[in-house]
């Protein structure tokens, strides 16, 4: 049997090194698999001949699509159009050249914030072309949906197994733990460890009431070398802790203060700061009627393993990282 060689874009990130993680620590899955970890440096996918040389060199077998030009609530309202034209550059460039080396197996991911504005609730995968996606991040949103019909487009024409996975709150080590523009998770780890060293209270926007499905970056990344190397349909898959597993942003914030020692009885809710959308549930009914007996690390446990890993690499990291301090406010619970 041919060796199966699996490209990894966006290697280098939070996903890319949950892989990675996965890899390392012999996970029985990668037996006998080469994985191929891309970055930026390798190749910009924006550009077609780049991403041919890269795809041309490795000759891979199957591909994890996780490069995307993404940002937080301010960067997707400030740039919608590099935001839309870069993401559609990207995906169309990723499967063009996958589909030419003869790449029968490509898993993108997409977002749960590419959902409608409006859905009825648990969102599911059949959903995401409902109605269109909140004002706020239309361009990424809109460039996301597309990849999911382009893979279907590819499998019609061409009878590939192309597909889209859908992650919740992703949260792990190397994440952007800027609080301009990373995600909640990251950001009250970024916040947590300035309070610390100056004294100061940990002041989260709103009320923390709002809920949240958060994932684990080293279970999203078994779920993705799953759906990869194992799961052999084409039906978008949303990764995602079971709905009684959703937390708020309060205990998120308790959790996060408690790994890193921060005292519990300084850390505050600025109420006067809007909450942002109170729920966004997903349903992973489709995932557990394939996977039934995946098990998820626990929250707390999988917390400190990140928290821990953002202290030790601080300062070591910092422009990797991208842990800058932040200019502008937004509410925690935007992600």
């Amino acid at each position: 049997m041919a060796e199966k060689r699996v490209l990894v874009t966006g290697g280098t990130g939070l996903v890319g090194k949950g892989i990675e993680w996965q890899v390392e620590n012999k996970n029985p899955m990668c037996e006998g698999v080469k994985f191929i970890f891309l970055s930026s440096k390798d190749a910009d996918l924006r550009n077609l001949e780049q991403t041919r040389a890269a795809f041309e060199k490795h000759k891979p077998t199957h591909v994890i699509h996780l490069a995307a030009r993404v940002g937080g609530l301010f960067k997707n309202m400030r740039s919608k159009v590099e935001m839309m034209a870069e993401n559609i550059n990207i995906n169309q460039n990723v499967l063009q050249c996958a589909h030419e080396q003869g790449v029968k197996r490509c898993v993108s991911m997409t977002s749960t914030c590419v959902f409608p504005d409006k859905i009825q609730y648990p969102i599911e995968e059949d959903s995401i072309h409902d109605g269109p996606p909140h004002p706020s991040n239309e361009g990424y949103a809109y460039a996301k949906r597309m990849v999911e019909v382009l893979s279907r487009a590819y499998n019609e024409q061409y009878g590939h197994t192309y597909l889209t996975v859908i992650p919740t709150n992703v949260f792990g080590p190397y994440d952007n733990y800027s609080i301009e523009d990373g995600h909640v998770a990251p950001g009250l780890m970024h916040k947590c460890k300035l309070a610390k060293e100056k004294g100061e209270n940990l002041t989260v926007w709103g009320s923390g009431k709002p809920l949240r499905q958060f994932i684990f970056s080293r279970d999203l990344a078994d779920c993705v070398i799953w759906a990869t190397l194992v799961y052999d349909g084409q039906q978008s898959l949303m990764l995602s802790p079971d709905e009684e597993d959703e937390i708020s942003i309060a205990t998120l914030a308790t959790t996060v203060a408690t790994c890193m020692d921060f005292p519990l009885d300084k850390l505050v809710f600025d109420t006067s700061k809007a909450d942002g959308q109170f729920k966004k549930t997903v349903s992973n009914k489709r995932l557990r009627s394939l996977r039934p007996d995946f098990k998820f690390t626990p929250f707390q446990e999988a917390m400190k393993a990140s928290t821990d890993w953002f202290v030790a690499n601080y300062d070591t990291a910092a422009s990797d990282l991208q842990i800058q301090p932040s200019t502008e406010k937004q509410t925690d619970a935007a992600a």
